[in-house]
């Protein structure tokens, strides 16, 4: 079954193939590696919708991993504003100051792990689409299309299942991309489109009718919730912003100054509250008027060039707008 599925899958990739801006075409020589390595970092937990504008403003701005890595970082933080995850630009900066010192990115899965922020999945990306390893990255698109396949209700056989269809030889790249288009495309969350997917005749979820039962969605914990504040301190047409610390949650981005977060509501007057919800929290950040001395003063016709987060360009853009409005009950 391994190898005909793969021939089929394979076949009908081919045919099929998603065209995204960071990959070569089905059959052809890998693309470069740094191209490999920056889409599979911004596709993280984002939408190949929202990242392909992105990809090809930071290719404008830094055309190969050693422009990237002269950056500053403060202009890689601000490139990455509205992205999410923002832990994942300061790992992008870091790896990439360390591929230039290292002459270039390593070629095999191993090497690939010891950079900076790049885990099991990355390393395998990279290694089978970049350098055609004969290696399998398992994604989420990939766990659902293997897991449904063997009818497997965990994960956690999965990449070894994912790694026994691989055709011995003939590289990872195209194989893993074609499960992951398959994943996007056709063997959805919800919805599958079965009668157009060329592994069905040995598909175990398909011949027992329940593929949406693969694999075993998790039990869902109440996400905590949390609040803050953001000082508004505003001078004419300016703003007073801050850099966030180095480490923690949106380490290193700028934002409205303001004390840490906690799980008590503060008694205070707001000028205007966001809700923003994390992956493991939600919270209230309440805009109080308040005089700020740390920072600096951005012009608001400059606001793109700081980079906010999206949680305090909505704080900005709420504080705005509530100025012109009657003001929020505490």
């Amino acid at each position: 079954m391994h190898a005909s599925a793969a021939d089929r899958l394979l076949h009908h990739y081919r045919q099929h193939a998603r065209e995204l801006p960071w990959r070569s075409r089905p059959g052809e020589l890998p693309t470069d590696p740094y191209r490999v390595w920056l889409s599979e970092v911004m596709l993280q937990q984002t939408t190949v919708a929202a990242v392909a504008p992105r990809y090809a403003r930071f290719l404008e701005r830094w055309p190969t991993v050693e422009a990237l890595a002269a950056a500053p970082e403060e202009a890689v933080f601000a490139e990455w504003a509205g992205l999410g995850y923002y832990a994942r630009a300061r790992n992008l900066h870091a790896c990439a100051r360390e591929v230039a010192r290292l002459g270039g990115f390593p070629t095999t899965e191993a090497e690939l792990r010891k950079l900076p922020g790049v885990g099991a999945y990355t390393a395998a990306a990279v290694a089978a689409i970049a350098f055609g390893a004969d290696c399998v990255a398992v994604d989420t698109n990939v766990e659902r299309v293997i897991a449904r396949l063997f009818a497997l209700s965990g994960k956690a056989d999965v990449p070894a299942r994912a790694a026994a269809m691989l055709p011995v030889g003939s590289g990872g790249g195209d194989f893993t991309q074609a499960l992951m288009d398959l994943g996007a495309t056709i063997c959805r969350p919800k919805a599958p489109d079965c009668p157009s997917c060329p592994l069905r005749d040995g598909c175990q979820a398909y011949a027992l009718g329940t593929p949406e039962a693969f694999p075993a969605r998790p039990i869902k914990r109440q996400r905590p919730h949390r609040f803050g504040i953001a000082w508004w301190c505003r001078q004419g047409d300016e703003v007073r912003l801050v850099r966030r610390p180095a480490r923690g949650l949106l380490g290193g981005m700028a934002a409205l100054p303001g004390p840490e977060w906690n799980e008590a509501r503060p008694a205070v007057q707001p000028l205007a509250a966001v809700r923003h919800i994390f992956t493991h929290f939600s919270l209230d950040l309440l805009v109080v008027e308040a005089a700020a001395d740390d920072g600096w003063w951005q012009p608001l016709d400059r606001l793109d060039e700081a980079g906010l987060p999206t949680l305090y360009r909505r704080a900005v853009d709420a504080a705005l707008a509530a100025e012109r409005q009657p003001r929020l009950a505490a």
